[in-house]
């Protein structure tokens, strides 16, 4: 659908999906194409029973700068009333059946933060920086972070990534209780594959279960979710993200 995403699997992580951001000209900025790309993988990987693990990754210095903001302008601007390809994939990254595993190096900001959220394992390099300006932008939370953040991180964390817009370093992310392990920059991709794997060897019906209760009833996810999006379209009509948007890209 789309070279800026691929979907991969290799004989040497059996079981292991592999969805990697590739478009580094961009900071790996997310169009609707890639959206949509992603939420394809993402079913298939439901369906599949081969599957076992699904990896989201990157590339060299950069995870992904979220979305890509001229494709959403034009969306904005579209006056569409079809739903955002973001808001699906949310959605699927909360109906994901199989565990998910990030490896985050570099630059994590807006989607690239709070897919995070919805991952079973996070390993980031050192030199990560996790993000979200949505406040900024005259816009409020997404993928149901203003819900999931505030359980792991604490209201006073949370208040400040979702809406003081402060960076996180990787150690402030880990301690905070975003991601799982930070390691060095060429380790990334082989630590998230890794985990990956050993997922993929548990026994799949108790690995269901046990994350099924780890991570509750998804219908207060996805209740959030429609939540959020509706302030978020509501949002984006607003004379500040107008403003925003129009000095965003004046830069």
């Amino acid at each position: 659908m789309t070279e800026h995403i691929i979907v991969s699997r290799t004989d040497a992580y059996p079981g292991v999906m592999t969805i990697r951001f590739n478009r580094p000209d961009k900071k790996n900025a997310i169009t609707a194409a890639m959206y949509q790309a992603m939420t394809a993988a993402l079913k298939e990987a439901n369906g599949d029973p081969e599957v076992k693990a699904v990896v989201f990754l990157g590339t060299d210095g950069c995870f992904s700068a979220g979305n890509d903001m001229g494709d959403f302008l034009s969306y904005a601007l579209s006056g569409s009333r079809e739903p955002p390809a973001a808001a699906v994939f949310i959605k699927a990254l909360a109906l994901a059946e199989k565990p998910l595993v990030s490896g985050v190096d570099g630059l994590a900001i807006g989607i690239g933060t709070t897919l995070n959220l919805h991952c079973d394992l996070t390993v980031a390099s050192g030199r990560s920086l996790f993000r979200t300006p949505f406040v900024d932008l005259g816009l409020v939370p997404e993928a149901a972070s203003s819900l999931i953040a505030p359980k792991i991180m604490g209201h006073q964390r949370a208040f400040a990534l979702l809406a003081m817009g402060d960076g996180f370093t990787a150690e402030a992310a880990m301690q905070a209780g975003l991601i799982w392990k930070v390691v060095g920059p060429s380790e990334v991709e082989m630590e998230a594959l890794a985990l990956a794997a050993e997922i993929a060897k548990k026994p799949p019906q108790a690995l269901r279960i046990a994350r099924d209760l780890v991570r509750g009833p998804r219908d207060e996810v996805i209740a959030r979710m429609d939540e959020e999006l509706a302030h978020f379209a509501e949002r984006l009509k607003s004379d500040e993200a107008r403003a925003a948007f129009e000095a965003f890209m004046q830069r």
